[in-house]
């Protein structure tokens, strides 16, 4: 068996950015991956500007405290001011530009009103309160470097040096599919043997969180003709296909013989629990990622193996899952040989508890969870133990 270090190392570097790109508008561009580095074409801020509503000065007119100055103009943000007179001060709104000759604001609440004008508290300093052109932004400046996932702040970002639309990768095309003559859909009659395909659901969810478009090819029968036909499906005009079960040692796993003989099986099984049964390969000329049925397992290894695969494969430069040094505040004495993925919580003292059910088919663990501590192999872990947690957003 592989090790997961092993295992993930060749999944990267099997991975390639789709060729495929495209512009959209910046307002859908969420969760998308950025095909181009996006360069300012302007200074932000555009101009000096207020830091504060207050008074924009010339720190030479006041030598001392005493000095009161009659107010000049006044300037609301988004308006164009006259070059600051001599001998006076301009009102002044946060985010309004900065007057030709003022080289200070005085913030409102270090202001005294009289009739004759204004008096300061305090002498004001060079700069002070002024926002400098380009002090956000340069102009000809990268504001984002290709391969960044954008969110909500990289999309303001963007909007505000004027830039309307962006270059992306496209979204990744994954057919799926399912093995198991038990597998029934959610709606129809449960019967004796048979259980409902939750599976199918937990994949959609991963794989829509991470902008692909989705081909289901359904519940496919537990013969070796069905999974080979299924294959050949699923990899024509796709750039992934993953399966989730059938990858098991048993009479009834077809993904494995069918895999071999459309197109090749480079890795098939790695030392972690859950998820052992895990394949990697090709069908034809399309990779290949087959899960294994137990829904945790599924879950467990589409987020360490599956889901770095697939982001480096969107072009995202930030796609191996980080770790975070916590408390364990719950005992694990009996280590496994192998390395493990526990289902944790954070709590409200800042450690982590641990969910009491661990099997690999216990989903519920999966939706209490909010991360996975990741342990090595034959490593008790007791209370008060510093443990590597990933939470499940990253």
């Amino acid at each position: 068996m592989l090790s997961y270090d092993e295992a993930l190392s060749t999944l990267l570097a099997a991975a390639k950015p789709v060729e495929r790109s495209e512009m959209v508008p910046v307002h859908q561009a969420l969760g998308r991956v950025l095909a181009q580095a996006v360069v300012s074409p302007i200074n932000v801020p555009p101009a000096d500007n207020s830091a504060m509503d207050g008074y924009a000065v010339r720190v030479s007119d006041f030598n001392a405290s005493d000095v009161c100055l009659p107010v000049g103009q006044r300037i609301p943000a988004g308006s164009v001011p006259v070059p600051l007179a001599a001998g006076s001060v301009a009102r002044i709104f946060t985010g309004a530009p900065i007057p030709t000759g003022a080289d200070a604001v005085v913030m409102q609440e270090k202001v005294r009103v009289q009739a004759e004008g204004i008096c300061l508290d305090t002498l004001p300093t060079l700069g002070e309160n002024v926002r400098r052109a380009g002090e956000d932004i340069a102009q000809g400046a990268e504001v984002l470097p290709q391969g960044t996932r954008l969110g909500a702040a990289h999309m303001g970002l963007i909007a505000s040096v004027g830039i309307a639309k962006v270059k992306v990768y496209a979204r990744l095309r994954v057919a799926v599919f399912f093995t198991g003559d038990e597998l029934l859909m959610p709606g129809e009659a449960l019967l004796p043997g048979t259980i409902y395909n939750s599976n199918r659901y937990v994949l959609h969810g991963l794989l829509g969180a991470l902008g692909c478009e989705i081909t289901d090819l359904g519940i496919v029968p537990d013969n070796l003709e069905a999974t080979r036909a299924a294959l050949r499906q699923a990899a024509a005009n796709h750039d992934l296909v993953i399966t989730c079960g059938g990858v098991s040692a048993g009479e009834e796993d077809h993904i494995k013989a069918a895999l071999q003989a459309e197109g090749a099986l480079e890795t098939w099984k790695i030392a972690i629990k859950p998820g052992k049964p895990f394949a990697f390969g090709r069908v034809a000329q399309t990779p290949f990622i087959g899960l294994p049925g137990n829904p945790v397992s599924s879950y467990a290894t589409f987020l360490m193996l599956a889901r770095p695969y697939l982001k480096k494969c969107q072009g995202d430069q930030d796609c191996v899952p980080r770790a975070i040094c916590m408390r364990a505040d719950f005992n694990w004495p009996r280590a496994a040989i192998v390395r493990e993925f526990l289902r944790v919580r954070r709590n409200e003292n800042g450690g982590l508890d641990l969910f009491p059910k661990q099997g690999s088919g216990v989903l519920s663990s999966c939706a209490w969870a909010d991360g996975l501590v990741d342990n090595p192999p034959e490593k008790p872990i007791c209370a008060g133990d510093l443990v590597r947690y990933i939470p499940l957003e990253a």
